[in-house]
């Protein structure tokens, strides 16, 4: 059930409350949930590296499976770096350059949804579901260790990576193996992420859902 609860009469803002009764599972999606992101800064990157309209997808944002064989596993960091390679024809290119434009998507974990997830883990299991790959992950993971002077993976129980499970949501089975995996009851579990997708992909699976849409705030929703 979502409460809704008015700041004030003249702002005419609305926050949406989760309710927990009967929760002890709580699944994190992290891109635009604990994770700010800019898409366009990659797609920018890579255009200066070459990066031509028609490999642009409206949908997808990439049209070519190389960005997508890297989410679920299918290939290397190394093996990505040559894809790209041949997808900007551009030989030269270093690795580093090709996962420096990658990367540049990612921006920052702000401190104020560290300390939300930190508090519910005192009265919560709390799990990460994230579609992502290794070369974002462990930049990340190292550039969060650096600022926070922890290890960003204890925040949460377990933390399933699409490129671990080599399966992506939305699809039915990524969540059936989280499920699996993690040894949750969906029924005591609720998911959250910011993708009407993945939050019909994880209502099927059984789990309670809760769809963080364009301008909300996490923290503002427990």
């Amino acid at each position: 059930m979502i409460s809704f609860i008015s700041l004030n009469s003249h702002a005419k803002i609305i926050k949406m409350k989760i309710d927990l009764t009967n929760i002890n599972n709580i699944i994190f999606d992290l891109g635009k949930v604990l994770l700010n992101l800019d898409f366009d800064a990659s797609i920018k990157a890579f255009q200066k590296l070459g990066l031509k309209d028609d490999v642009l997808d409206r949908q997808q944002a990439y049209s070519d499976p190389i960005f997508y064989q890297l989410e679920v596993g299918k290939v290397t960091p190394k093996e990505f770096c040559h894809g790209v390679r041949r997808v900007l024809n551009n030989p030269d290119l270093s690795d580093k350059e090709i996962e420096d434009a990658w990367y540049a998507m990612i921006l920052n974990i702000p401190s104020h949804r560290v300390k939300v997830v930190q508090k519910l883990s005192k009265n919560y299991n709390i799990y990460l579901f994230s579609n992502t790959n290794q070369i974002h992950i462990e930049r990340l993971k190292k550039v969060f260790e650096k600022e926070y002077g922890f290890e960003f993976s204890s925040l949460f129980k377990k933390a399933f990576y699409s490129h671990e499970i080599h399966e992506r949501k939305p699809d039915l089975i990524s969540y059936q193996k989280v499920i699996e995996l993690s040894r949750i009851n969906p029924e005591e579990s609720i998911f959250i992420d910011d993708l009407e997708k993945n939050i019909i992909g994880a209502q099927e699976a059984g789990l309670k859902t809760y769809w963080l849409k364009d301008g909300m705030e996490m923290v503002d929703i427990f």
